[in-house]
């Protein structure tokens, strides 16, 4: 009985302790944005201590103020004539386009990078994995190979943000019928929690 109820409690706190601890460090992560102000705008100068959280209702309005201006039309132009003096710098110049390149393919409501969650052969023949459509691979890339392809992404357990990026058949992708937050539990728990509904291979 004190087995029992001892790995109850576990299942119970676990869960629990880890989802507030993932908060507390992602709330004082965002705190860190305060010292980019001056010392005396400071929640803490002012008011003489430290306000947790306040990092992220100033991220929060930045971002928002930020999406406004770009919205309107000066907003617009000053950001085109930002991008026209980083396209100068060679360096910055490879950096950013890359980095807006996928940021607008992951952020963008018209975009397809992980809309949707597929099964490939992975690493060897016979044995399958969970990976993500992430689009075309460029023409000039495939040109010298037979047949179509498309980029996946295929996720490592039990932190999906690194994986493997692979160039795949289209006639080796099984597409399934659950959604890509399901996949992502599936590997993130290694398999031990079951998605929501059963696998279906799409006919």
């Amino acid at each position: 009985m004190i087995k029992k109820n001892f790995l109850t409690g576990l299942l119970v706190l676990i869960p629990l302790i880890l989802t507030f601890w993932v908060l507390f460090s992602l709330i004082k992560f965002l705190d860190q944005i305060l010292f980019l102000l001056p010392e005396t705008l400071r929640p803490d100068y002012i008011l003489g201590t430290e306000i947790l959280g306040f990092g992220v209702i100033l991220t929060f309005i930045v971002i928002l103020v930020t999406g406004i201006i770009a919205n309107n039309f000066f907003g617009k132009k000053i950001i085109s004539l930002y991008e026209v003096l980083l396209n100068r710098l060679p360096f910055v110049k490879t950096v950013y386009k890359s980095i807006k390149q996928v940021s607008d393919t992951l952020l963008s409501s018209s975009g397809e990078a992980f809309s949707k969650a597929v099964l490939i052969e992975f690493p060897i023949a016979g044995t399958y994995t969970f990976a993500f459509i992430t689009g075309e691979p460029d023409e000039r890339i495939t040109k010298d190979i037979k047949g179509e392809y498309v980029n996946v992404y295929v996720p490592t357990t039990p932190n999906p943000t690194s994986g493997y990026t692979l160039m795949v058949p289209k006639n080796k992708v099984v597409e399934l019928d659950i959604s890509v937050d399901q996949v992502l539990k599936y590997v993130i728990s290694m398999g031990v929690v079951p998605t929501d509904k059963k696998l279906k291979q799409k006919k």
